[in-house]
């Protein structure tokens, strides 16, 4: 099984209020995914849960789909 290629992800984190989202978008395939999450959790938390939905929604858009 090989490695798939590195990939460009574009990450924002917008404050909204007493919560912060997070948004992640494939600039190749222009899939954007997001997740929100209280104040006082780290960045890095919200980078990780975010890149996670975000491989999450990719493969699933890769999957073939059964019927």
């Amino acid at each position: 099984m090989t490695k798939p290629p590195d990939r460009e992800v574009l990450l924002e984190f917008q404050r909204v209020g007493s919560y912060m989202k997070a948004t992640a978008m494939d600039a190749a395939t222009l899939t954007e995914v997001t997740v929100v999450g209280p104040i006082n959790h780290s960045q890095k938390m919200l980078k990780r849960t975010v890149l996670a939905k975000l491989d999450y929604v990719l493969a699933k858009k890769a999957a073939p789909q059964r019927r």
